[in-house]
Order: structure tokens, then C-alpha cells, then sequence
């Protein structure tokens, strides 16, 4: 009787455990669920926490709603003037309605890949065909993914209930007889380029030149002219001097200027002059007045 009892207290603790461990689930904080009663969802867009389910009929999908990476294989795609490049890609997805997802893909990541990679594909080929080569290259690849990125998102929040939230370029390459033509037309572009600006530059340079030398033939003469004024005023303002002091007292100034004159003719050292014993130079030097020498 005590054993059928035990057993039997043994059998609902297991139930009751059998029974909590299938009605209780958690839905973790990067995770969404959804609740299905034979396969009909009857509950959308769970939230992270500790839920309650009716254990055999009802049952709960989750799906992880962090963001995910589809990293695209390298294609093909041809520009507006018919010329291939190589693009490889990566795309950040994210999971934002969980009933649209399940009912798009039963919860299955691999096949939101395969439905996604495609769009993807698409969006890319078509940005690529209405963009020459020139632009491609110029252009900033995160600019260049915008528009992309904004229609597949909206493309792909109807049809499988997932956010596109980026789509990066790793790489851009061209073909090789694509990058043999390209890099020769960007070589002649740039020798183009470089020829001008030396032309323009040789312009400036003449330029600059023929103007510093006319500016400095204008300073020469100009100064020219100025030293030519006032050598001539100087030597008017000596000769006006001279003529004061030769009519204040014209023997004085006779002396005076004969004594400049020995100065100068003797302060040479050992200089050498002929001139005769009588001539008028040494009238000074025989007597300090021309009286006395009479």
C-alpha cells in the first residue's frame, strides 16, 4: 500500500514537471516567437521574457533578431556603356516581423538566404547598368549603395519581413581586357592634364617674369632719375656754397682750397710729381701771403 503510494506521488511529481517543463518557455532578448497551434499562428511578435503554452497542441518558433551577414559571392554586372566590373559584396539583414518571416520561410535561415541573395543580386545589377564606368570609380561606395539599399529594404520588409538594414562593396575590379583599356585612358587623361597645367604654369611664369622686369627697369630709371636730380642739386648747392665763400673773402679761399689741394697731392706716400720750382702751386708754400712773395 506505502509502495503504491510512492509510487504514485512519484508519477504526479513527474507529471506536474513533465507538464511545467513543456507549459513554461523563455524567449531570450536577441529572440522573437511566435506561438502555433497545429501549425497556425495564434500569437505574433513575442517578446523576450517567461511565457506560458499549452504543451502538445500549442507550440513556439523563435528567431533570432540580431543583425546577420549574407556575404555574397563575386559577380559580374555590366555598366551603362556595356563595360563588366567584378563586385564583391555583403549585405546586414535583420529579422523585424517574426509572422511574415515564418510564414515566408518557416522560420528557416538558409532559405531566407537563398530568397534574399537574388534581390540582392537584382538591386546591384540594376544600380551598376544605369552608372558608367567613370562614375563607379569616382563615386564613394557608401553613396553608391544607398539607393539599393533603401528599395531592397522596402522590397524585403513586405515579402519576407526582414530589414535590410546595409549593403557594403568589398571590392570593385574590372576585367583584364576591361583594366588594360581603363588604366591606358586614365594614363593619357592624366599626361592630358599634366601638359596643361605645365602650359599654364610656363604662361603664369612668362607672365610674372616680363612683369618683374618691366617693374624693374621702371625702379632703374626711376632711380636713375632720382640719383641724376640729386647729384645736380647737390653739386648746384657746392657750387652756390663756393661762389658765398669766394665772395666773402677771396684770398682765404684761395688758401683754403690750395691747402686741400696739398693734402690730397701729398697724402699719397711716396707719389712722384714733376712740376716747375716757380709755378703758381707753390705760392703758399714760399710765403703765406702772396704780398710777402712779391
Amino acid at each position: 500500500m506505502i509502495n503504491n503510494r510512492s509510487l504514485l506521488i512519484v508519477g504526479g511529481l513527474a507529471a506536474a514537471a513533465w507538464l511545467a517543463s513543456n507549459s513554461l518557455y523563455i524567449v531570450d532578448e536577441t529572440e522573437r516567437a511566435v506561438k502555433l497551434r497545429f501549425g497556425e499562428i495564434i500569437e505574433e511578435n513575442i517578446q523576450p521574457g517567461l511565457h506560458v503554452k499549452i504543451p502538445i497542441t500549442q507550440t513556439v518558433r523563435t528567431f533570432d533578431t540580431r543583425v546577420l551577414t549574407l556575404d555574397t559571392d563575386a559577380s559580374r554586372y555590366l555598366t551603362r556603356e556595356q563595360k563588366a566590373v567584378i563586385v564583391d559584396s555583403y549585405v546586414k539583414w535583420q529579422v523585424v516581423n517574426p509572422t511574415r518571416y515564418y510564414e515566408a520561410t518557416a522560420g528557416d535561415e538558409m532559405m531566407a538566404v537563398r530568397l534574399i541573395q537574388p534581390r540582392v543580386d537584382e538591386s546591384l545589377r540594376n544600380e551598376f547598368g544605369r552608372l558608367n564606368l567613370q562614375q563607379i570609380i569616382s563615386e564613394r561606395r557608401d553613396d553608391l549603395m544607398t539607393g539599393p539599399t533603401q528599395e531592397l529594404d522596402r522590397l524585403m520588409r513586405e515579402e519576407l519581413g526582414v530589414a535590410i538594414r546595409d549593403i557594403r562593396v568589398k571590392r570593385i575590379d574590372l576585367p583584364e581586357d576591361v583594366s588594360s583599356a581603363v588604366y591606358s585612358r586614365m594614363r593619357s587623361e592624366r599626361e592630358r592634364q599634366a601638359r596643361e597645367w605645365r602650359a599654364q604654369g610656363q604662361e603664369e611664369a612668362e607672365r610674372i617674369r616680363a612683369n618683374a622686369d618691366r617693374r624693374r627697369q621702371v625702379l632703374l630709371a626711376q632711380a636713375q632719375s632720382r640719383s641724376e636730380t640729386l647729384r645736380g642739386e647737390g653739386d648746384a648747392e657746392a657750387a652756390a656754397i663756393y661762389s658765398e665763400a669766394y665772395q666773402q673773402d677771396e684770398e682765404f679761399y684761395s688758401f683754403w682750397r690750395s691747402l686741400d689741394a696739398y693734402r690730397q697731392s701729398f697724402d699719397g706716400g711716396g707719389n712722384m710729381m714733376v712740376l716747375d720750382p716757380s709755378s703758381d702751386f707753390f705760392r703758399y708754400l714760399k710765403s703765406p701771403s702772396p704780398e710777402g712773395e712779391q
